[in-house]
Order: C-alpha cells, then structure tokens, then sequence
C-alpha cells in the first residue's frame, strides 16, 4: 500500500472489527425534549421554573435508563 502525506501506510491496523460492530444508543434527544416539554408545562401551568426543573430531571432519569440499557446490551 503506497502511504500517503501524513497518513498510516496501514489503516486497517487500529480499527477491529469489534469496534465497528458496536452502535451505542444516545439519550440526548429525550433529555432535551423533556426539558423543552417541562418548560412549555410550566408556562401553562404559570410556574415555567417548576417546569424547567421537573423536565430537567424526567430528561436526566431516562437518559441514565437508556446509558444503562445500552451498556447491558453492548
């Protein structure tokens, strides 16, 4: 293999394929959601900062329950 301008004659050498098998799950989008949807209930309710807190902490719990399901499975 002709190695080009500062790249790894070999590139296949540090990427196993065990590596690429894995897909881990994100939990990103619930936690922002939820604190969207939090804050859009506390303005209805007319406590937006009970809102906010309430949706922080719904957001934070699942995505520790989707990290944990994921490094079960992984």
């Amino acid at each position: 293999m002709i190695a080009r301008a500062g790249l790894e004659p070999r590139p296949r050498l540090c990427h196993w394929r065990a590596m690429a098998k894995r897909t881990p799950v994100a939990g990103g989008f619930f936690l922002t959601s939820a604190i969207l949807g939090g804050t859009i209930w506390g303005i209805v309710t007319g406590n937006p900062m009970k809102g906010l807190l309430v949706g922080t902490a719904v957001g934070i719990a699942l995505a520790v329950l989707i990290w944990l399901v994921d490094r079960k499975r992984g």
